[in-house]
């Protein structure tokens, strides 16, 4: 009707009004029908990361931070129908990270958000009850709510821009970025984590976690409401030294600071990641990680996660293994408080000493001899009720043996001398990667019992050889010359037969190795676990000579490392493996469980990795496919690795020979760093060091060591850079020949990047535009560490921060040494490598 009447009055005109008419006319309708929608839907039409006075948000509505990161809205947990305001990542809304209303839920949709007349932010029922506010104690109108990409959700006073409340202030089980735990050690004001009730009532639980400072030694605790369920150990100012997950503030962003005597747990997220630190209904502080390609969240961590991580387990002066038999067992000088519950293994009664301290013995006294000893425990999250005093490492002893309630000690290059003199509990000892050592104080006595028992047994064994020796003599010359002359003979004919076991005889003396802290096998024993070095149980091959699997009584994993006859390395290399990596526990470096000595044989013995190394699954397209996911926690893994031998370790080492078939992974992708023949140690002010025997692979070594047999820690930088590149591309830089530019693969890099078409250098089967921008940040840092000159190239650690993005504007790489010219030229015929299975190679060259 409408259009009917517009049109009559052009009915004997001009056609083209009436065309225009109908046109602005449609156009009209139009909007007015999309008004009408979005007003009978408005849930559906509110896109805003703001919240003002005007707008209403209802249980259909949902606010999105600007970047797509978090959203504010209405959830039921699963299987309820219970409605609570709270916040979720935006990839996953069953990720729920912060409730409003806990306490109180709303039993229908009528639910509404605003914010109210008195600035605060509402939660209102469907009878305009206040279910929840912000309740900021506030004198404007003038507010809005903002949801920002770290998940906060602020109260602004719109008028100076100042914030009045804030959700990261609040917590609830989660932790967000900009979320500070605290603990104020004046007033003993704390801010926790709080536990759901279950799953499905996000009520308040039983369970907090967050920090407790005493002394200014600040521990990670989860409290079962008042009592300890979990406490991470000490605080050294980059890691809690009893979690064994955690590396260093520059790798997991983690960090405590003291702000006036309040102190705060922070973190800095990666912006690349989105993580979830949450504590389930249980107690259990768990870390998932979002994995875009399979879109579900990735268990990075999860504690306490096995019995030793619980609070207490052994009781008082007993600790705790995993990896022993039984789990608890008392220290040394004590004995179990009650025998038969110990027996059933229920420890909680802990231990007793066996014999009283001798420390009331007068300081002036003239025999010292009978004073009290210290029992050294190894790698151990250290008892908590922590005393404090300065001091340095030698200083500790005798500042504990001065003090007669001092019952044990620790020393932290960080945090200093610590003491204990109540009682030694929540003792947890790991097999590697965390912990400090514990010196437990025990009687002189404790000691002579150890000795005597030596006695006992050592006496009746000399007297038992010096009768027996007489009699074999002549005999055992005649067969040690006999199995000799058998041994040269099947080494020589390539035959093998190892079944007996005999004691250690090394044939120079200077073939001795330093192994008295080592455990060894015996050739009986490996021969039985890798069923007579039989090729089915091959690993692979290289310098050092052939790698076996091979299986204990035990039903244990072994990796059999034997030193062949026609190896280019020989006994320097297996002392010096022996000797640097026997001392080296870190979850990057692969373990070395005992070597064998015995004849003709020398062997190392190392824990099995199912994954091999991470050449194969590069280079080999038969291969499964790493994505890029576990490519960049490779790499990070190995950068960790490195900063430990160059920086964090007791010993500084220079590896000399990082490269792919060097990385071995296990079952979880984790990177082990392998193989320590050519590694060096470094004195404790020794920046570089230099060699006439330039050992290494071909294609990783840096320039200055090629030509000079000069190195550092920046010529394992360089290595790891040439790892990073080849990683990224799925292509071996020895192997890589252009015929057009005849260059390596970094100097194929740089032209790309030059070109800005770094994306190029991509492996295509990992290739993903969501992830062009991180793994060209990482070709970047490639880049940076394989410049010519060491002085250019980042230290690990900043290369850490640089893949951490907690260095975020990255200096600008100079273009590397990368030409085939440049290898002949002056390499010439004296580098000489030796191919593999494994690729495992030896380049020898004569240093000017």
């Amino acid at each position: 009707m409408i259009i009917r009447k517009l049109m009559n009055p052009f009915v004997q005109s001009d056609p083209r009004p009436i065309q225009n008419l109908l046109q602005n006319e449609f156009y009209y309708l139009t909007n007015v029908m999309v008004i009408v929608l979005c007003l009978l839907s408005y849930g559906a039409c509110l896109e805003t990361d703001i919240l003002t006075p005007s707008i209403v948000l209802k249980d259909s509505d949902t606010v999105v931070s600007q970047g797509k990161v978090f959203t504010l809205g209405f959830f039921s947990p699963n299987g309820t129908t219970r409605r609570y305001i709270g916040i979720w990542y935006y990839v996953s809304n069953v990720s729920v990270m912060w409730v409003a209303n806990r306490d109180r839920p709303i039993n229908d949709t009528s639910g509404t958000v605003t914010i109210s007349s008195d600035g605060n932010i509402v939660l209102m029922n469907g009878n305009n009850e206040t279910v929840w506010s912000t309740n900021a104690t506030t004198s404007t109108r003038n507010t809005s709510a903002h949801l920002t990409d770290n998940g906060n959700l602020i109260l602004l006073d719109k008028s100076n821009n100042v914030s009045l409340w804030e959700s990261h202030k609040h917590p609830t089980n989660s932790f967000l970025p900009t979320t500070r735990l605290s603990h104020n050690t004046n007033t003993g004001e704390k801010v926790r984590l709080n536990s759901w009730r279950t799953s499905q009532d996000p009520s308040y639980g039983n369970y907090f976690v967050g920090l407790h400072v005493s002394i200014g030694i600040p521990q990670l605790f989860t409290w079962n409401q008042d009592r300890p369920f979990w406490r991470s150990g000490p605080w050294n100012g980059r890691v809690f030294t009893g979690v064994t997950s955690m590396y260093s503030v520059y790798v997991d962003g983690f960090n405590v600071v003291n702000e006036g005597g309040t102190y705060y747990f922070t973190r800095n997220f990666r912006q690349n990641l989105i993580v979830k630190d949450f504590l389930n209904p249980e107690g259990i502080l768990i870390e998932e990680v979002w994995n875009n390609q399979m879109g579900s969240w990735d268990r990075v961590f999860k504690g306490p996660d096995v019995p030793c991580d619980i609070y207490n387990y052994c009781g008082s002066f007993g600790f705790c293994n995993q990896d022993n038999s039984p789990i608890c067992q008392c220290l040394r000088g004590y004995e179990p408080k009650n025998k038969q519950e110990w027996d059933e293994r229920n420890w909680s009664g802990g231990c007793k000493r066996k014999t009283p301290l001798r420390c009331e013995r007068s300081n002036n006294a003239t025999d010292k001899s009978k004073e009290d000893v210290f029992s050294k425990l190894t790698m151990v999250k250290v008892p908590d009720f922590i005393q404090w005093s300065p001091g340095l490492d030698n200083e500790c002893k005798n500042l504990c043996l001065r003090n007669c309630s001092c019952l044990a000690y620790s020393y932290d290059t960080d945090i200093g001398c610590m003491y204990w003199s109540e009682s030694l509990i929540d003792i947890q000892q790991y097999q590697a990667d965390a912990g400090l050592d514990l010196y437990i104080r025990v009687p002189y006595s404790e000691r002579d019992k150890k000795k005597d028992k030596k006695v006992i047994i050592i006496v009746p064994m000399i007297i038992s050889l010096v009768v027996v020796s007489f009699c074999l003599a002549l005999s055992w010359r005649w067969m040690s010359k006999r199995k000799v002359k058998n041994v040269i003979v099947q080494q020589e004919t390539g035959e093998s037969n190892l079944s007996d076991s005999t004691p250690i005889v090394l044939r120079n003396p200077e073939d001795r190795v330093n192994i008295e802290e080592l455990p060894l096998y015996s050739i009986e024993m490996l021969v039985n676990a890798t069923n007579n070095f039989h090729m089915t149980n091959k690993l692979g091959e290289g310098g050092f000579g052939p790698v076996y699997k091979g299986t204990l009584v035990n039903r244990k994993e072994i990796a059999v490392k034997r030193l062949s006859t026609a190896s280019g390395q020989g006994i320097e290399e297996f002392r010096n493996e022996v000797a640097v990596i026997s001392k080296l526990q870190h979850r990057n470096l692969v373990r070395l469980l005992g070597c064998c000595v015995e004849r003709y044989e020398k062997m190392l013995i190392y824990e099995y990795l199912q994954n091999r190394s991470l050449d194969v699954f590069l280079f080999d397209q038969s291969q499964m496919v790493l994505d890029w996911r576990k490519r960049f926690n490779i790499i990070e893994g190995i950068g960790r690795g490195l900063l430990y031998l160059h920086r964090d370790s007791r010993l500084r080492i220079i590896h000399r020979d990082l490269k792919p078939s060097n990385i071995l992974l296990d079952e979880e992708w984790n990177p082990k760093i392998s193989d320590f023949g050519m590694a060096r140690i470094f004195g404790g002010n020794q920046d570089q060091g230099r060699t006439k025997r330039v050992v290494g692979t071909f294609g990783y070594m840096s320039p200055e060591y090629a030509l000079s047999g000069r190195f550092s820690e920046k010529s394992d930088v360089f290595s790891f850079g040439v790892l990073v590149l080849e990683i990224i591309t799925g292509r071996r830089n020895t192997r890589f020949y252009n015929e057009e530019l005849s260059l390596t693969l970094s100097g194929y890099a740089w032209k790309l990047w030059n070109e800005d078409n770094a994306v190029e250098l991509i492996d295509k089967r990992i290739s993903n535009p969501s992830f062009d921008a991180e793994i060209t940040r990482c070709i970047h840092i490639g880049l940076l560490c394989v410049q010519e000159s060491p002085v250019n190239r980042p230290t690990i650690s900043t290369v850490l921060s640089m893949l951490s993005t907690e260095i975020v504007d990255l200096p600008l790489p100079k273009e590397p040494i990368f030409t085939d010219r440049w290898n002949h030229a002056h390499l010439g015929s004296s580098s000489s490598q030796t191919g593999s299975a494994y690729n495992i190679s030896i380049t020898v060259l004569d240093g000017r």
